[in-house]
């Protein structure tokens, strides 16, 4: 009996999940640059969430008595032309990129996901309209796209969130369905007919979970986009609107007529956008060489 409970404790703690210092270590081990983004991503969620309490400054307030100061302790990334303390504004602006960032991409992804996995599923007339449809709207040039969006819908958060999701859907529904067309012929999915299963069941039981990997891959992948279309919409003046802090407004009011006389008011603006791509990007490369099997095996 002794020797059985020590085989049934060995057992136990071979079989044991792995903790969370042991996954975090084994990342930074295998994929050092994916746990670099990682951390990024991880400084700009806690920014988006903890902005009222990180910031210094109400982001909005006017100070005309500070207009254009440079860094300093009181304001270190300085103001702007309004006397606004760029810092507190970089930091809520963190939460317009996130909430952009995160709606737009899930949106997308999702919406493509379904619209993947139909097409290959059904097959026949069902693919065919659907692939015709996605053929046009990969015919325009994402930006395009999205500023047609804008300028029937109107400005604002809600219509950049579907101006930014509608160009990432026929991109992702490729890929999924890619997939799903060799998912479809595992014999599980013909033993899921023939116990008479429905379509939807079928689909969202059997054959979506097993291409979570090329959704989760193309998700990451999305947001640096996202939060690099939102910018360009706000820098064009088609998306958010003053006076919600937004970098890509802020670029665009530090560009226009500061960029020489007040360079702190494009520079650090622009490394904000340009750091939450990069570290987005870091992170989705690390994602596809961990769930991708062939980039794996290697």
């Amino acid at each position: 009996m002794a020797v059985n409970e020590t085989y049934i404790e060995v057992q136990d703690e071979l079989i044991a999940p792995p903790g969370w210092r042991a996954v975090t270590a084994a990342l930074i081990r295998r994929q050092p640059l994916g746990a670099v983004g990682a951390l990024m991503v991880l400084i700009m969620v806690a920014a988006a969430l903890f902005a009222d309490q990180i910031a210094m400054y109400d982001p909005e307030i006017n100070d005309f008595a500070a207009m254009l100061e440079g860094p300093s302790t009181a304001h270190l990334f300085g103001t702007d032309e309004f006397g606004r303390d760029i810092y507190s504004r970089i930091v809520h602006g963190a939460r317009t990129a996130m909430t952009v960032g995160f709606s737009a991409a899930i949106l997308g992804s999702t919406i493509g996901l379904f619209v993947g996995v139909s097409s290959a599923y059904f097959g026949g007339w069902v693919d065919n309209i659907m692939q015709r449809i996605v053929d046009v709207l990969m015919a325009f040039p994402a930006i395009i796209l999205a500023l047609t969006v804008v300028i029937i819908l109107g400005r604002g958060v809600g219509p950049v969130i579907i101006a930014i999701t509608i160009p990432m859907i026929p991109n992702c529904a490729r890929v999924v369905r890619s997939s799903a067309l060799a998912i479809r012929e595992i014999p599980y999915v013909d033993a899921a007919r023939a116990m008479g299963f429905g379509h939807l069941r079928i689909i969202l039981r059997h054959i979506s979970p097993n291409i979570m990997a090329p959704y989760l891959i193309m998700l990451t992948n999305f947001l640096g986009a996202a939060i690099l279309a939102e910018a360009s919409l706000s820098y064009l003046g088609l998306g958010v609107q003053e006076p919600t802090p937004a970098w890509g407004l802020m670029l665009k009011s530090g560009a226009e007529e500061y960029a020489e006389s007040a360079p702190w008011a494009v520079i650090f603006p622009g490394l904000a956008i340009s750091v939450a791509v990069f570290g987005f990007n870091l992170f989705g490369d690390a994602l596809r060489d961990v769930l991708d099997p062939k980039l794996r095996s290697r």
